[in-house]
């Protein structure tokens, strides 16, 4: 399929414009890369609407698929390393005829690589085309993970006695300076690594324990369990990790920071990765930073109606200050990615001060700063002014220079978007006061205040609705007697909130992903007012957001609950009365 071709059908779709698709096929050609690659990299249009039109075009029919429904005999007749590289898989088997999944099916080489299969098999050929989500999830479910580890464990030459004797000793870098050479640990490694990626884990944990060498992911925001090693590897395969990394392989007293990048499985993803001393070794934390998982969009991450309005209203604007407040692991950075992609357009200037830098978004400059050598946010926003700004993103407000030249930066005409520690999007006027941030500065400066946080999204294929006990009843409608009737008038009593027993599709958990709860306090000439005024105070603010009609965590939560996104026990539990 010609880029040309496909740019064509997009501007016929209404899914992108003229200006926007000569701008991809100039990009496409300056870096060498397909069309197709370039908007699945940046979301410009949905995956499932891509490949539909794709079908059109190249006259293939387009097929959502189960995992489930495909057989482990039938995926078998395809080599995994083959079905990776070419991004297909065997679908279904009867008689003579195998019918295959692919998102290339225009791709010369893997034409090639189905008639060699087909030839093998002596079978013909029937070909749908797949989005690559559902690809990756084929993939995942018949992932060789546990078979290659048991191989490479069983490759090491151990002699008898040495789990017990590695107990004994001190010095972990000699153990591990042996295993950087030793190709079974590089194996192991690279399968811990594949393994993560493929399941979407957002971290992994290594950890030394006196019995073995217990392998943690954590999934969904739970740590669990995937693999436990013989003891006596922990050395080695820790070594691996520093050597990638680029630590010192010499230093196991203290902790250590490193990074490294790596394709898997066609992707480019970057590990951060943390050692800290322990007294069975050196455990390893590895934060896995995969673009696909951490660059969503706003809708994705859970921003819809009235907050989804006042959030692109807010960065709509020629200037201002645009805050997310949150606690450590709410997803405010996702928030931030979120925007700036929004932002990120060819006559616009974004430069980014981030600790570290997690996703690289193309088109946005992005600067990692070192306080360690005095380039803290503060310095950096002093440089980032001489770069001819149009939008500034500042991973966190931490103290009040920062803040200070965070304001004097939107009240020169800039986009600023960032972070700060409170419990809730209230919070924020009264915390960059604190800061010494004059009053009237915040008003003329701040545009909107975001708070978050993160909940379990539910299961869609096996969630069941069920009336709600009398008490969950009254919290509800409570809740929502404040919103304006039109929202109100959604959801009717006696309510109905939802269960996921866990299915196939959520290997019995009930879940799957996450997803966040939202409340956006705008800034407004009656908010404007409050700040300035001499009686200033926390619950003035609290009865301007209930003038503003603002939906708080917990309304947002009761609303995600009651269609049937969220358990409403999570929600009541991560937010508080308003």
């Amino acid at each position: 399929m010609k880029n040309q071709e496909l740019i064509t059908a997009l501007v016929q779709g209404n899914f992108i414009t003229d200006p926007e698709g000569g701008r991809i096929l100039r990009e496409a050609e300056t870096t060498h890369r397909e069309v197709e690659e370039i908007i699945y990299a940046r979301n410009i249009v949905p995956e499932e609407e891509l490949t539909k039109l794709k079908s059109k075009i190249l006259n293939i029919p387009f097929k959502r698929i189960d995992p489930e429904s495909i057989p482990a005999d039938v995926f078998k007749l395809m080599q995994t390393e083959t079905a990776r590289t070419y991004k297909m898989v065997p679908i279904s088997k009867t008689n003579d005829l195998l019918v295959v999944g692919m998102v290339h099916p225009d791709n010369p080489n893997a034409q090639e690589a189905l008639r060699f299969l087909a030839k093998q098999a002596r079978v013909n050929l029937g070909v749908y085309l797949m989005t690559p989500s559902d690809i990756n999830a084929v993939l995942r479910k018949f992932s060789p993970f546990a078979d290659e580890i048991q191989a490479a464990i069983k490759a090491v030459q151990r002699k008898p006695g040495e789990g017990a004797a590695f107990q004994k000793l001190v010095r972990l870098e000699e153990g591990a300076q042996s295993g950087t050479n030793d190709a079974p640990v590089i194996k192991i490694v690279s399968s811990i690594l594949q393994e993560a990626v493929n399941l979407e884990a957002s971290d992994i944990h290594i950890e030394p324990q006196r019995s073995k060498t217990r392998i943690r992911f954590r999934l969904e925001g739970s740590l669990e369990e995937y693999l436990a090693l013989p003891p006596e590897l922990s050395q080695a395969v820790v070594a691996r990790v520093k050597v990638l990394s680029n630590m010192r392989l010499d230093e196991t007293r203290v902790p250590q920071d490193g990074r490294f990048r790596t394709i898997v499985y066609e992707k480019e993803i970057d590990f951060r990765v943390s050692t800290f001393p322990t007294p069975n070794g050196e455990k390893v934390a590895l934060r896995v930073l995969d673009p696909k998982v951490g660059l969503k969009s706003l809708e994705e991450i859970g921003v819809v109606g009235k907050n989804y309005q006042l959030l692109t209203d807010s960065i709509a604007k020629p200037f201002g200050m645009i805050l997310i407040t949150g606690p450590t692991g709410s997803g405010k950075t996702t928030t931030l990615y979120a925007l700036m992609q929004i932002l990120n357009k060819e006559e616009v200037n974004i430069i980014s001060l981030e600790d570290p830098v997690e996703y690289t978004i193309e088109g946005v400059n992005q600067s990692q700063v070192h306080p360690e050598i005095g380039y803290d946010f503060a310095s950096g926003l002093r440089q980032i002014l001489r770069q001819d700004p149009d939008s500034l993103m500042v991973g966190e407000i931490r103290d009040g220079e920062t803040a200070s030249l965070a304001v004097h930066a939107a009240l020169t005409g800039h986009i600023v978007l960032s972070t700060l520690h409170t419990n809730n999007a209230i919070g924020v006027i009264p915390r960059l006061i604190d800061m010494g941030v004059p009053a009237f500065l915040i008003s003329a400066s701040l545009t909107a205040m975001a708070g978050q946080r993160l909940v379990s999204r539910m299961c869609g294929q096996c969630k069941t609705a069920e009336e709600a006990s009398a008490q969950i009843q009254g919290i509800i409608a409570k809740s929502l007697s404040s919103l304006d009737e039109q929202t109100r008038s959604k959801y009717k009593a006696p309510y109905k909130i939802f269960r996921a027993k866990g299915c196939s599709v959520c290997k019995g958990k009930g879940i799957i992903g996450r997803i966040a709860l939202f409340e956006v306090f705008k800034m407004t000439p009656e908010l404007t007012e409050l700040v300035v005024a001499p009686d200033f105070s926390e619950g003035k603010l609290e009865e301007e957001s209930r003038r503003q009609g603002m939906i708080t965590l917990r309304q947002d939560g009761i609303m995600k609950a009651l269609d049937g996104l969220v358990s409403i026990e999570e929600v009541l539990r991560e937010t508080e009365e308003a």
